[in-house]
C-alpha cells in the first residue's frame, strides 16, 4: 500500500485523487504504525519549511521516513515535500531537512524575476529514470513556488526546468525521488509520473 504522509502540510486529497485517477490505490494516514508498515510513502507539501520540519519533528514522522529511506522503501516527495528530502532551507531562516539528498532549498532573485514561479514549464530530462517512463522530453508540468533546490550532486539531477536559472525539477537517488512542481496538477504528464512511481518503483521493493 502507498501511503500519502498526513502531517498537517499539503494537498492530501488532490493527491489522493490523482492516484485514484491512473487506478492507483492509496491510503492518507497520520497514525504512525500505518506509516511504518506502509509499502512506500508519498511526502506531499504546501506552505513553509521551518514549519513543516516543525510538524514531521513534533509528530516523529520525520523519524519514520528515514527509517523508511533506510530500508530501501520508495519515498517520493512533491513540491514542499521535495524540498524537506534535502540539507537545509532558508526560507525565514535556516532550517534542517531530513538530509536524505545533500543540497539547500533557496529563493529566486526577487531582481530578476517574478516571484513565486507559478505556470507551466517544460522540463528536460537528464538521465533515463523509472519515473519518467512513457513521458516525452520537455513534457510540461505545473510549477507554484518561491524556492528552488541547488543540489550538491549533479548525478542526483534527473530532470532539469529553466526560470532564470536552471534547476531541478526532479532529483533522486536509489530509493528517494521527488518533483518540485506538482504532477497532481499537470494533467497527463504528471499522472504518468505518479503512476510510474507505483509501478515502477514501489513495485520492485
Amino acid at each position: 500500500m502507498i501511503t500519502i504522509i498526513d502531517y498537517g502540510v499539503g494537498n492530501l486529497r488532490s493527491v489522493e485523487k490523482a492516484f485514484s485517477a491512473v487506478n492507483i490505490k492509496t491510503q492518507t494516514s497520520n497514525n504512525p504504525e500505518v506509516l511504518q508498515t506502509a509499502k512506500a510513502l508519498v511526502l506531499p507539501g504546501v506552505g513553509a519549511f521551518g514549519d513543516a520540519m516543525i510538524s514531521l519533528k513534533a509528530t516523529g514522522f520525520d523519524q519514520i521516513i528515514l527509517a523508511a529511506a533506510k530500508e530501501g522503501k520508495p519515498i517520493l516527495g512533491i513540491c514542499l515535500g521535495f524540498q524537506l528530502l534535502f540539507e537545509e532551507s532558508e526560507e525565514f531562516g535556516i532550517h534542517k531537512g531530513l538530509g536524505l539528498l545533500p543540497g539547500q532549498v533557496v529563493r529566486f532573485s526577487d531582481n530578476e524575476l517574478r516571484v513565486p514561479h507559478v505556470g507551466w514549464n517544460q522540463v528536460h530530462e537528464r538521465y533515463a529514470h523509472p519515473i519518467l517512463s512513457d513521458i516525452a522530453d520537455k513534457a510540461y508540468f505545473y510549477f507554484v513556488h518561491s524556492f528552488y533546490v541547488k543540489t550538491s550532486l549533479v548525478s542526483d539531477v534527473i530532470a532539469s526546468t529553466n526560470y532564470g536559472i536552471s534547476f531541478s525539477a526532479i532529483a533522486g537517488r536509489n530509493n528517494i525521488v521527488g518533483a518540485q512542481f506538482h504532477p497532481e496538477k499537470s494533467q497527463h504528464s504528471g499522472l504518468t509520473l505518479l503512476k510510474n512511481f507505483a509501478t515502477r518503483m514501489a513495485k520492485e521493493c
